[in-house]
């Protein structure tokens, strides 16, 4: 899960997870709306990959990425898990 989190530390990538919300996008589509350079944007898309938050599907050419939401709702339980409230606080361990 840490290659998770890593790669959701950099705004560049969480903007394209965001992108991906409304679908397939090919990796030129959205290396368009950054102002990145082609290399930086492919070493994006790999930390994403790594990460197992994007999946990628070669059509010739192209590259479409799509968000792995199996993923996604591992991340968003695991998140809820850590910072769920029982209606009492709790003691910090020390």
């Amino acid at each position: 899960m840490s290659d998770v989190f890593s790669a959701l530390a950099h705004p560049v990538r969480r903007e394209v997870l965001r992108l991906l919300r409304d679908g397939p996008m090919t990796a030129g589509a959205l290396a368009d709306r950054f102002d990145v350079a082609k290399p930086t944007m492919s070493r994006h898309f790999a930390a994403l990959k790594d990460a197992g938050l994007i999946q990628a599907e070669r059509t010739g050419n192209q590259i479409r990425y799509r968000l792995n939401v199996s993923v996604a709702e591992e991340l968003m339980a695991l998140m809820m898990d850590l910072f769920k409230t029982t209606g009492s606080s709790k003691e910090v361990p020390k």
